[in-house]
């Protein structure tokens, strides 16, 4: 077991007038992505067990065997469980600052068993490590209770719309139970399950972020509702994220720096924002600003 004695110098205080439940704050404070105080001093790694996605989002282009990139859904080469084990021994052994373990794809975790699998056996080797999972929400509702029994304690949920008639332009089609939806339908039934999922989350104790994909003249201005729904279903936070101009929103313009600002500081009022984001890879090792995966390269 790691000593607890220095954790005390990553605890974030509260916002002016917000309240922060002390389990949360326990379990975020050595965590780099929910605690910016702690980006620092503490890393991550992430494991990309899970190739397969149920969903297919219009910006979003996954590659393999990529080490140039840096990039969401990028990595050298997806690992099977085993391998994962490997990975976190190794970088742990070389970067003993390691708190956190991710999957984060380059899929969708909650369609892929081995995201199961790897906590499992993560849970036996390193039993200190705090675990973390990004999903699209998909799949939640129905894998929280196995998530919970693992000890996931953080999850992230990239939710960039509320209102169907905006997400049918994001979300080109949602696999659910062996039939694939489209447009509103599709982005209806997603939404209901990000919101069951969510609030089943927070019910369990597990603490949420909500990411959302910032698409000028798509959902920029419709953001501070995705803002008031994220606060009302329990999420701790919400993470902004610039558009990425690749796959069939190639040919979009991102959103500048300066207006992402006004948008993340209208949505500051209603819910926590994280403004240290870097959109890591799906294989990240080491510090959010110091991206170490080149040097643990995936064999």
């Amino acid at each position: 077991m790691k000593d607890e004695a220095y954790s005390a110098e990553f605890t974030q205080a509260p916002d002016a007038e917000e309240y922060i439940d002390p389990e949360h704050l326990r379990k975020i404070k050595r965590h780099p992505c929910f605690n910016e105080a702690a980006r620092h001093k503490l890393g991550r790694i992430h494991l990309p067990v899970a190739p397969r996605c149920n969903i297919k989002c219009g910006y979003c282009v996954r590659r393999y065997d990529c080490v140039h990139e840096t990039l969401p859904g990028v990595t050298s080469r997806v690992l099977t469980s085993i391998e994962a084990l490997d990975r976190v021994r190794e970088a742990i052994a070389r970067f003993p600052n390691i708190e956190v373990a991710a999957v984060a794809g380059p899929g969708d975790p909650l369609a892929n068993e081995e995201t199961f699998s790897t906590f499992r056996l993560l849970r036996e080797s390193f039993p200190y490590l705090q675990f973390c999972m990004s999903t699209n929400g998909l799949l939640l509702p129905e894998r929280l209770d196995s998530l919970s029994s693992l000890g996931v304690s953080t999850i992230t949920v990239t939710m960039s719309a509320v209102d169907p008639a905006i997400g049918k332009h994001i979300y080109r089609w949602v696999r659910y139970r062996g039939k694939y939806l489209r447009g509103v339908e599709a982005a209806g039934l997603l939404l209901s399950r990000q919101i069951a999922g969510i609030k089943g989350a927070v019910d369990r104790g597990i603490v949420v972020k909500v990411n959302s994909v910032m698409i000028p003249s798509l959902n920029d201005e419709h953001l501070i509702e995705v803002a008031k729904k994220a606060r009302e279903l329990g999420a701790y936070m919400q993470n902004i994220m610039p558009l990425i101009p690749q796959g069939e929103f190639a040919h979009l313009s991102p959103p500048s720096p300066a207006h992402r600002k006004q948008v993340q500081d209208a949505c500051a009022d209603i819910i926590k924002q994280m403004r240290h984001c870097r959109q890591c890879r799906a294989d990240a090792v080491g510090l959010i600003n110091h991206d170490l995966s080149r040097t643990l390269a995936l064999k």
